[in-house]
């Protein structure tokens, strides 16, 4: 089954190890075989993995597109996971769906579900900051 993307002008895209960038015009890709692919909306840098949901994210991102090191961010989300834990056990739940993911080797559908996590820290760190 074949993976049909439509890439905006100018638009940046990770598949496989590469980065491609589209031309000055829209395009349609079709992707034929299984392979790590990530629009540029989805990916996050080290400079901004700058709380801890992204950090965790960042640790998924980078098992997803970079398979050689993959014990090595394992045992980085690993910490980050007791660390966030520990500070924050209402994420709980969604530290259960991204295990499960990733346990599977899902790791695209991980990474869906680390950044609902990010949106999760966001809406917490919302609600502190207001006023009671």
């Amino acid at each position: 089954m074949s993976l049909k993307l439509t890439l905006k002008p100018n638009e940046k895209i990770f598949i496989g190890g590469a980065v491609v960038q589209n031309g000055d015009s829209a395009a349609e890709l079709s992707i034929l075989n299984d392979v790590a692919l990530l629009r540029e909306k989805d990916i996050l840098t080290e400079e901004m993995a700058d709380s801890p949901c992204r950090r965790l994210y960042l640790s998924v991102q980078l098992m997803y597109i970079d398979s050689a090191n993959l014990a090595s961010y394992q045992q980085t989300y690993r910490k980050l996971m007791a660390d966030l834990i520990e500070a924050a056990p209402s994420t709980v739940d969604y530290l259960a769906i991204i295990n499960t993911e990733l346990a599977c080797g899902r790791y695209y559908h991980a990474l869906k579900g680390a950044w609902k996590l990010v949106e999760y820290e966001q809406e917490l760190i919302k609600n502190v900051r207001q006023p009671t």
